[in-house]
């Protein structure tokens, strides 16, 4: 097993293709996008029920890279996120093809 590091980053679908871009820039390509069809926050409980346009959608996206890559990552997307909806977590984790990240 190897360790990495996994960020989760929640956020507005339009938002989206600016962090792929900072992801993979920043050569942080082992990600998925999941969409994320409820939840609850500072504001109490949303879904994805009753949105006609990607503007309200909210989307996951998981990253798993090298712990090398986090903070310059991290820094990157936490600027272009700053004045948008976001939640921004770390983690550690163990992966079984340490190369691919």
């Amino acid at each position: 097993m190897h360790a990495k590091k996994k960020i989760e980053i929640i956020i507005e679908a339009p938002a989206l293709n600016g962090v792929l871009a900072i992801l993979d820039r920043l050569q942080a390509t082992g990600y998925t996008v999941l969409p994320a069809l409820a939840g609850s926050g500072r504001h109490g409980p949303w879904d994805e029920a009753g949105q006609v346009t990607s503007a309200g959608r909210m989307v996951a996206v998981l990253c798993i890279l090298d712990a090398t890559r986090l903070d310059a990552t991290l820094e990157a997307v936490s600027a272009y996120l700053a004045n948008r909806i976001a939640i921004v977590a770390v983690s550690d984790v163990q992966v079984i093809r340490g190369a691919h990240f």
